[in-house]
């Protein structure tokens, strides 16, 4: 799907004009994309939306409508109308692979080439990213809560419009959802489309067990009946019974029955022992109704029984504690092969200056004990002293036995992919597998260890040399 050039805050376009004017559009710059905090006040975030910011980039044109509109905004010379109709992203970009668990402060893109090109895909890219990434990491804390049980993501009807819809698709499937009721993002993506019926199909009939019936009728194999319409257990389960018997007898089943109100934790655990009961231990329960990871995490440690939970609302909005969005960011962090730095007051808003690697530093058993940001010369090793970000005062020492694994790799050259896109399935294998490698206590929902994320000696050194260089310069002569 094509993404309008335009797509972007007005700064990004005035500054390119001022680079043209200036004759600096074709200086070589390097940006990093990252963010500060982990979202929700957890302990880690998953990354996704490349493969999106990927597509733009290299489909990323300027229209004759589209030049057409900027020239009536009466902002800009033609020579600068000139220099976009024939713009093209010819840069690169490093960055991990979807699904990669990653914390706050670790570079997650670093996009470089001309500085023209890397600076107007800044807003592009930190949309398609922050959202995408903040709900991937919403959904992998709901599959996480769930356990053995499914997660299907069902918010399209509450997400931020269409576009917000198909989005949260996606990433909810990179975080691990096993599927989604949006049917566009089925096609869209390849996703596996699971769904029921509403209310008001039953309401719609003379009685529950009539609309039961004809529901059932239309889609023998595939039937998940909604319960909760008038009693759940007076009325849907016992009608859901008797339906599931007649399907037996002609030889198909009921796929399973659905709970959308009340406690979900005691209603589940008496459906369950009533389908046992009546023979259908196979018959799944599915339960719904603004889930969230801490609402799931009550129903199972309540004893609920549940098959398969379809997260709407706080999994496609990533409702939740700090989880109004991801505040990435995308800094210059050099220009014409020079190191820069953003330096504030507050040292946690500083930017971590020149081109650099991301280190995972990885124990014998495949465990995940912290990461390194280097610059892209460093040789850091096991035993190395590496540093805080935010306080360079203190600082910890590389475990011997640990081995330093490049968290990202180049996935796009002189602007176009050098990898096939992967497989959503794939995406969403990798932030299992992340997850397990995690310390357990990096995973709590309520008070989450946090992962260290240091810098090298090097890079820390470089970053106070350009600090007091700074300094120097705004004494008075």
């Amino acid at each position: 799907m094509r993404l309008s050039p335009l797509l972007t805050d007005l700064y990004e376009l005035t500054m390119l004009a001022g680079y043209l004017e200036e004759g600096m559009a074709d200086k070589p710059a390097v940006f990093d994309l990252y963010f500060r905090t982990n979202p929700f006040a957890g302990g880690y975030a998953v990354f996704a939306g490349l493969e999106p910011a990927l597509d733009c980039l290299e489909q990323l044109r300027f229209t004759d409508k589209e030049i057409g509109y900027l020239a009536g905004l009466g902002l800009f010379k033609p020579r600068f109308l000139d220099f976009l109709r024939a713009f093209r992203f010819r840069g690169t970009v490093e960055a991990p692979p979807e699904g990669t668990v990653v914390f706050a402060n670790d570079p997650l893109l670093t996009v470089s080439g001309a500085l023209a090109e890397v600076q107007l895909v800044e807003t592009l890219l930190l949309n398609l990213i922050n959202f995408q990434t903040l709900v991937a990491t919403k959904a992998a804390r709901v599959c996480s809560a769930a356990g053995d049980a499914e997660v299907i993501e069902f918010g399209l009807r509450r997400a931020q419009g269409p576009d917000g819809g198909l989005s949260a698709s996606r990433a909810a499937c990179v975080g691990g959802a096993r599927g989604t009721s949006n049917v566009l993002a089925g096609m869209t993506f390849g996703l596996p489309v699971r769904g029921t019926h509403a209310h008001s199909w039953v309401q719609s009939f003379p009685d529950e067990l009539t609309a039961f019936r004809a529901y059932a009728e239309v889609f023998p194999d595939s039937s998940v009946l909604l319960v909760d319409t008038y009693d759940t257990l007076k009325s849907g389960v016992p009608n859901a019974i008797i339906v599931a018997g007649e399907l037996n007898q002609r030889g198909h089943r009921l796929r399973g029955i659905r709970l959308d109100s009340g406690d979900l934790a005691y209603l589940s655990r008496e459906a369950r022992r009533m389908l046992d009961e009546a023979g259908f231990a196979d018959v799944r329960i599915l339960a719904s109704n603004e889930l969230d990871e801490l609402v799931i995490d009550s129903v199972r440690d309540e004893g609920g029984r549940v098959d398969i939970y379809g997260v709407g609302t706080k999994l496609a909005t990533a409702a939740g504690t700090g989880g109004v969005a991801l505040g990435g960011v995308y800094k210059l962090v050099a220009i014409d092969g020079r190191p820069k730095m953003k330096i504030t007051s507050d040292l946690a808003k500083a930017t971590l200056p020149g081109r650099k690697r991301v280190l995972r530093a990885v124990k014998p058993d495949g465990g995940y004990v912290q990461d390194v940001v280097c610059l892209v010369d460093d040789a850091v090793a096991a035993g190395a002293t590496v540093y805080d970000p935010v306080n360079p005062l203190q600082h910890t020492t590389l475990p011997d036995d640990v081995r330093l694994v490049d968290l990202r790799r180049m996935v796009m050259a002189e602007g176009r992919r050098t990898l096939e896109p992967e497989p959503l399935a794939r995406m969403a294998e990798r932030c299992r597998e992340d997850l397990e490698r995690l310390p357990q206590g990096c995973r709590r929902f309520v008070n989450p260890h946090r992962y260290k994320v240091s810098i090298s000696a090097h890079l820390n050194d470089l970053r106070s040399a350009l600090i007091q260089e700074t300094r120097a310069r705004r004494q008075p002569s």
